[in-house]
Order: structure tokens, then sequence, then C-alpha cells
């Protein structure tokens, strides 16, 4: 099979047999043989109703219905596991994203040997007040992941080759952030294609900006387990070897000045008055919490099923 289309969904009834019909349109003027996996995330209007009437039309419409909404993450990541294509290609069922692009995105996979593609909305129809904070978004996802040639890490419009979205795992809202997963994984080969967005035709949008302050917070555990997640003693016992020595020349300070002040008449020293007393306390005792978190986070990831789990690119 050569694509699989992967379209997570919640509450999109009246954009489904439109989409379904252009995708259709699309693959047929270019001969793909082909799937549409539709994800459907809970919706409480007749999205299922609508989807299972469409796959009585078209017998390359699949479905994987939730009983309650996940999130996007949770509906990509069993699209993925469900999809056959060579190539798998992801959007939005709002209409937002168009399936003309699809014939590019195939042949940017598989003759110019890309790993990843994602869409860029070049020109956006959203309000300031999205596309704002979408802008400082990305800059700090390009800065943290080391992807510099990305200006759309949550363009729902990519495409992947098979291998990719068989070796990763998207959780959590970590849909933002798949091209950083696709890296660490392997997969660095990841390009851009500027894709035509188009304004919302039906209903309306079921993001809030409290998507932002996730995103960053999703952004800082993601590069915190690139970087430490089988190593976590080389962050933590850093931190609380650093930590400990500064409470210890506390301590020594502490000492060397009640020492001073018992041996002079003039020179007084009153050890609960003093400021490296209480840093000698704070910095011991976090020095000592630290490195114990190290100790465990190191136990804990000696005893995973995962710790000697590695993607092999080759083998002879």
């Amino acid at each position: 099979m050569d694509i699989s289309v992967v379209v997570p969904l919640y509450n999109e009834e009246e954009s489904l047999p439109e989409l379904a019909q252009w995708i259709h349109r699309v693959m047929e003027a270019n001969g793909f043989s082909y799937e549409i996996i539709f994800v459907n995330d809970g919706s409480t209007d007749r999205s299922m109703e609508v989807i299972r009437r469409l796959a009585k039309e078209n017998e390359a419409i699949h479905a994987i219905s939730f009983s309650r909404n996940y999130g996007k993450s949770p509906a990509l990541n069993e699209g993925f596991r469900r999809a056959q294509g060579d190539v798998v290609i992801t959007m939005d069922a709002d209409l937002q994203d168009s399936p003309d692009e699809i014939p590019e995105l195939y042949r940017m996979i598989t003759e110019d040997g890309y790993d990843l593609v994602s869409g860029w909305k070049k020109k956006r129809y959203d309000p300031l007040s999205k596309t704002i904070p979408t802008k400082l978004f990305n800059a700090t996802a390009r800065k943290v992941s080391g992807i510099r040639n990305l200006h759309d890490f949550n363009c729902g419009l990519k495409a992947y080759r098979n291998a990719v979205v068989k070796h990763i795992e998207v959780y959590g809202d970590m849909h933002r952030y798949i091209p950083y997963l696709a890296k660490n994984a392997g997969y660095r080969k990841i390009g851009e294609k500027v894709v035509h967005h188009q304004a919302r035709k039906y209903g309306h949008t079921k993001f809030g900006l409290d998507r932002f302050v996730n995103g960053y917070l999703d952004l800082a555990t993601l590069w915190f387990q690139s970087k430490f997640g089988i190593k976590p003693m080389h962050i933590f016992g850093l931190l609380g070897s650093a930590m400990f020595m500064i409470g210890f020349l506390a301590v020594l300070t502490v000492l060397i000045l009640k020492l001073v002040a018992m041996n002079s008449d003039t020179f007084h020293f009153y050890l609960t008055k003093s400021v490296y007393f209480y840093l000698s306390l704070v910095f011991m005792v976090l020095g000592v919490q630290f490195f114990c978190t190290g100790f465990i986070g190191e136990l804990i990831t000696r005893n995973s099923p995962e710790r000697n789990k590695y993607q092999i690119g080759e083998e002879w």
C-alpha cells in the first residue's frame, strides 16, 4: 500500500464527507493505493455515524473510536499503530489542511529520501492571539530540539516513512514535538514543505491558549528525557554535589568565624544570626536530596525493560 492517511478528529461531523471525498479524488488522480484511518477521539456529535456511512461507500476508510476524549496525541499514536502504507500522512479533520499537498509530500519521502516532512503554514488565517504565541513557541522548539530548518512544529499536515511512526510513541500532548521524537529515535533527515492553510469552514477550534503553557512544559520534559533519561545521576548527582560543596564551604566559614570569635575580645560571632549557618543547612540538605534523587533514578533506570532498547539502522 502506498499511503495511509491518519485523521484524528473531535466533533467534526460537518467536514468529514468533504474531506473523505477530497482525499479520494487526489488518490484516484495520482493512482495511489491508500487507506484513510479516522481516529474518533470521543466525539459527542454524529461524527462516528458519518464515518460509518462513508466506510460503506469507500472500503479504503477505516475507523478507530475512543470511548472518551483522550487528546490528539493518543489518537495519532493509535492511528500510527494501525497504518500500513509505505508513507503515512497526518492531517486535521477541519479542512484547514489541503489533501492536494499529498502527492508532493509522498514524493519527498519516496524520492528525496526524507524520513519526515513537516508542513509549514507560512500564510495563516488565524487571529494574532494565536499566530504570535505560535511563532514564539516554534522559535523555542527550534532552539531546544536543534532542528533549525522547521518553522512550524505543530502543523497537523506531515508525512512520514512508515518505519518512523512504528518507532516513536506519541503520548500526553507530545504531538507538537513529533519531529523531535523522530530525531531522538534516530530519524534525522527531516524536511519541510510550505503548505496551503485554509480558513476553518465548519465549527470552531478545539484548542485554547493553555496549550502554549502546556507546550513549554512538555518541551522541557522531552529535552530532559533526551539528555538524561537513561542517566539521571549525571544531572542530579552534579547538582547535588555542587550544592553539598557550597554547604560544606559555608560550614567551614562558620567554624572559622566561631574560632576567631572565641579567641578575640572585640569580635563577637553568634551562630544563629549568621547567614552562613543557614546556607550550610539549606545547601547540604538540598545536596543530599538531589544526590539521592539521582541515585534512585539510576536504580529505576537499571531495572527498566527499556534500558537496552536501541534503534538499529542497519545490520550485516
